[in-house]
């Protein structure tokens, strides 16, 4: 429902892929939106790994295959297509047990034909991921298949080999920066420059593009002396993470990580967390 809880106020987002519909919720509860998107996905060709991960489901050597993406499963089936077309694809995936990291996936892999034997609960972040896969399977010796998202979880691929894992990874894509980096230098521009009230990330990438080029524009003391005088607003665990990783804070996480909540908690706490960053001067 719109709302002008966010009157006066100037968001800066950084999504890339739904970049219109978020400024489109944002401008529904009054406020001013300011899109710099800061990724763009790089399809691997076939890849070695893609190769190998074909040929392991062929050879039955997969026990558990990972799906961590929506985008990526599709990615993965539309890349294997030409010497593995999607009923065969559905056929060999029947042999391991499928796990789906949260509903994108469980969606893509339900479209193939192939319903996830489990689905990761929320907040789907690698913790759960463990958890489940260790109330499954006995981890030590198990032949683990990764779909990766963009780059290698690191912390999961440990765990999972520290109990006994033999895990392959599956890159589909790459995260790397816009072809156009205008609007996200002016972004970033803008935020170390004290002109943003609410900076909002929606994936944890997002993170390392925004400091990397906030290091080349010579900005990057001023842009963290200025997220303490702000929101900053994370849509999940994963992303909240990353953030704190790097040493930025994370004001506002909602339950769900979806675009829609991660709004509505933004439209009724960023004006008080402003404020009281602001030692309480009215914005």
């Amino acid at each position: 429902m719109p709302t002008d809880l966010l009157s006066g106020l100037v968001l800066l987002s950084f999504e890339s892929r739904r970049a219109e519909e978020i400024c489109h919720l944002i401008a529904g509860n009054g406020g001013t939106a300011i899109s710099a998107p800061s990724m763009r996905e790089v399809p691997l060709a076939e890849s070695p790994e893609i190769v190998a991960f074909l040929d392991s489901l062929v050879a039955a050597e997969i026990d558990i295959a990972v799906f961590l993406t929506g985008v990526g499963t599709e990615a993965l089936i539309d890349v294997l297509a030409p010497r593995c077309p999607p009923q065969r694809l559905c056929e060999l995936l029947r042999r391991p047990t499928v796990v789906a990291r949260g509903p994108k996936p469980r969606a893509a892999l339900r479209a193939l034909g192939r319903e996830p034997d489990h689905t990761v609960p929320e907040p789907n972040t690698w913790r759960e991921l463990v958890a489940l896969l260790e109330g499954i399977a006995d981890l030590a010796g198990a032949r683990i298949a990764i779909q990766e998202y963009g780059r290698t979880n690191d912390d999961l691929v440990v765990q999972l080999r520290e109990r006994g894992a033999i895990v392959s990874s599956v890159p589909v894509y790459r995260w790397a920066l816009p072809v156009d980096l205008g609007p996200l230098r002016d972004g970033v521009r803008a935020l170390a420059g004290g002109e943003i009230d609410v900076v909002l990330f929606t994936s944890a990438q997002q993170c390392a593009h925004v400091l990397q080029i906030a290091t080349e524009l010579g900005l990057e003391a001023e842009l963290r002396e200025a997220v303490h005088r702000i929101a900053v607003a994370s849509i999940g665990p994963i992303c909240s993470e990353a953030l704190r990783a790097a040493g930025l804070p994370v004001d506002i996480e909602p339950s769900k990580p979806k675009m829609g909540p991660l709004i509505r908690q933004v439209a009724g706490e960023s004006r008080a967390i402003v404020n009281a960053k602001r030692g309480g001067a009215p914005c």
